[in-house]
């Protein structure tokens, strides 16, 4: 567990690497990072197009003006920037997810015959999305922890929109995302179910990869275990806290039992399912089946997990966690969709590029007469 992965330092621009005590914690200036992106950069473009494109010179011209800005405030002494801003582990990992998936989308979509450009714009709708989707969810199955009694109306407002106290409900990101695919197929005049279909797959990289940051931030933990590969987790921690507020834990252990590693468990069947959501794509038959099979595949492997999960309780008065129920609604609507598209007449899916019809061959002539 790394909630934090290393220090950006403000107060050292320059320094190729630094260790502050105070934190424990280490990491390099920023101006060094945004020099060695700029200049990496630089050589890609001039390896590649010669020189750099010209829409992509404000963001080095921006880059310049930070490195430019921090070393006048290091040698000038200021003290109006923090020492030190962190990296978070749990967005690292999602930042990779995300451009893994955009990738792997952009891949299929050309592959397929279909607009590459119309998934860069529909990355920003579904990462919108899934952000107020997942924040929604959590602020609903974990309301009593963010608003405290007595709040202000400002503080709520503020304590709503802190990602930093606390973070997303993935079950609520991918719910979210899905009503932004969504909208933005109604907005383009396009096939939902098409649009979904080309982007699910990828989705469950990212699902994947979040789990990695979920590992890495200690949240999403597992019941105690006596497999091999349980893992304990020590002081400050997440898991540690909560067990010790629940009485499960002395507040004066060395570490927690073992705990299922449900985030790699997760993990795992988020890459499991996108390589059969991709495998699948392509022996389709109708548009919509890679959706239908995404929301049956993750409703039952979310319900099952939930029971190795150690941080939901049940909810309704039932043993089942919020997550499981809507698992069932995710399933159900999978089912919904299923028995809608069989009784429905649809044209079968295309999933490759149409291709040019071949000309037709000219008319035989008459043979001369014998």
């Amino acid at each position: 567990m790394r909630p934090v992965l290393l220090l950006f330092f403000l107060d050292s621009p320059w320094a190729i690497w630094k260790h502050d005590p105070a934190q424990g914690l280490s990491g390099p200036g920023l101006a060094v990072v945004v020099s060695v992106f700029a200049l990496a950069y630089l050589a890609f473009a001039r390896l590649r197009y010669g020189r750099v494109p010209e829409e992509d010179r404000p963001p080095l011209v921006f880059a310049g003006i930070v490195v430019g800005l921090l070393t006048v405030h290091s040698v000038l002494g200021m003290h109006l920037l923090p020492r030190s801003f962190p990296l978070f582990g749990y967005g690292v990992s999602v930042l990779i997810g995300v451009l893994s998936a955009l990738w792997l989308t952009r891949r299929r979509a050309l592959k397929s015959g279909k607009d590459p450009e119309l998934v860069m714009d529909l990355a920003l709708w579904i990462v919108v999305g899934g952000v107020l989707g997942g924040r929604i969810a959590y602020l609903v199955q974990f309301r009593n922890q963010v608003f405290m009694p007595g709040m202000g109306l400002a503080e709520a407002l503020f304590a709503a929109i802190n990602l930093t106290a606390g973070g997303l409900v993935l079950i609520g990101a991918l719910v979210g995302g899905t009503a932004a695919m969504f909208a933005f197929s109604r907005s383009r005049q396009i096939s939902f179910l098409d649009v979904a279909d080309l982007v699910i797959p990828s989705v469950f990289v990212g699902v994947g990869f979040g789990r990695i940051g979920c590992l890495l931030n200690g949240c999403c933990y597992g019941d105690p275990t006596s497999m091999p590969w349980g893992i304990c987790f020590a002081p400050n921690t997440l898991p540690f806290k909560a067990l010790v507020a629940d009485g499960v834990l002395p507040s004066n252990a060395v570490a927690t039992m073992p705990l299922h590693p449900t985030q790699i468990y997760s993990a795992l069947d988020g890459f499991f399912e996108a390589a059969v959501l991709s495998w699948f794509f392509w022996r389709r038959r109708r548009v919509g089946e890679v959706f239908i099979l995404a929301c049956l595949m993750y409703a039952t492997s979310r319900f099952l997990m939930e029971f190795l999960r150690g941080d939901s309780p049940g909810v309704f008065g039932t043993p089942l966690t919020i997550s499981q129920v809507y698992s069932l609604g995710i399933f159900g609507a999978g089912v919904a969709m299923w028995v809608f598209l069989s009784l429905r007449p649809a044209p079968p899916a295309t999933t490759t590029a149409a291709a040019p019809t071949p000309p037709s061959p000219p008319p035989a002539l008459p043979h001369p007469t014998r």
